[in-house]
């Protein structure tokens, strides 16, 4: 009888080495295809803005809203969403609380990270009114931004004015006293500002950086746009700003809408890597007039291009 029970316990405890390997190698594998990165793909909804604008004939509704957009990321396992200011329906003036809180919560419930929202201004405007105005409404979606959670809104510097090609330092000192008071606004709600650089007055690293000077804010950083440097190597300008970033537009071409020289993934996130900056990098798909665009194609194939792209350089 004793023979017995110390062969039962002998089976038993086969048994439990077994199941234990069995499952410590299944454990390791979920953690190897669970592995985090420090840098995560995510999608700015300007990916899909036609859509997004378009209304229907008969109520004036969205035909396709900011709900739809994330329960689309949600299926797509798109871990975050940057929501352009100027598509909620009531655009400019803010939602309703109600409204903020139900999407905010449906972001929630989905496991989806608003990473940050943008509305439309020009602080490169001469005239004091419109820099004023802008400064207004940056302030009220600064203030709609913290009730869903958003930590940045960005923000344009504007055209480069008539008259003033040659006078750009006095037009971007306009500019940073803008700025200025939306971070001491952003900073009361615990919102930064994101300055874009959009091709307009700000086309270079130089420039971004002397803005930043300028504003001289910890709730003050850059939106890097890596399709709209105005010079010769992008990737050199880009790699300036990385430590300023805070989000990001992730262009298909480190050129000019539509250029054919398609963006170097890996050369592109060896520079945010190595600039130290971590977190989402929300890309955008753009509409270029006279060719098929579907952004329910070409948002997932980006997407998939910046995924290798991030294993491949923290391989």
């Amino acid at each position: 009888m004793k023979k017995q029970t110390a062969r039962q316990c002998a089976i038993k405890m086969k048994k439990a080495i077994l199941v234990a390997i069995i499952a410590l190698s299944l454990f390791g594998n979920k953690v190897m295809a669970q592995k985090e990165y420090p840098l995560i793909p995510s999608l700015n909804a300007y990916s899909f803005s036609d859509l997004m604008v378009a209304k229907d004939a008969r109520d004036k509704q969205q035909v396709y809203s900011l709900f739809n957009l994330l329960d689309w990321c949600a299926a797509n396992k798109i871990k975050g969403l940057d929501p352009t200011a100027y598509f909620f329906p009531t655009y400019p003036e803010v939602p309703s609380d109600d409204y903020l809180k139900k999407f905010k919560d449906r972001a929630a419930k989905l496991n989806i990270t608003l990473t940050g929202t943008g509305i439309r201004n020009d602080f490169a405007s001469p005239d004091p009114k419109v820099r004023a105005a802008g400064v207004e409404l940056a302030k009220k979606w600064i203030v709609a931004a913290s009730k869903m959670k958003i930590p940045v809104v960005r923000l344009f510097s504007g055209e480069i004015p008539k008259g003033y090609e040659n006078r750009w330092k006095e037009v971007a000192d306009w500019m940073i006293e803008s700025y200025k008071e939306c971070a001491a606004y952003g900073e009361k709600y615990g919102v930064k500002i994101g300055i874009q650089n959009h091709g307009d007055m700000l086309q270079t690293a130089e420039q971004c950086k002397y803005v930043m000077k300028g504003v001289n804010s910890k709730w003050a950083g850059l939106i890097v746009d890596t399709g709209n440097f105005k010079t010769a190597d992008p990737y050199k300008d880009i790699a300036e700003v990385v430590p300023y970033a805070v989000n990001w537009q992730i262009k298909e071409s480190p050129f000019e809408i539509g250029n054919p020289t398609q963006t170097d993934y890996v050369k592109l996130i060896k520079v945010i890597k190595d600039g130290g900056y971590k977190g989402f990098l929300p890309v955008e798909t753009l509409l270029v007039r006279g060719k098929p665009y579907d952004p329910f194609a070409l948002v997932p194939q980006m997407l998939n291009q910046m995924e290798k792209a991030i294993k491949e350089v923290y391989k």
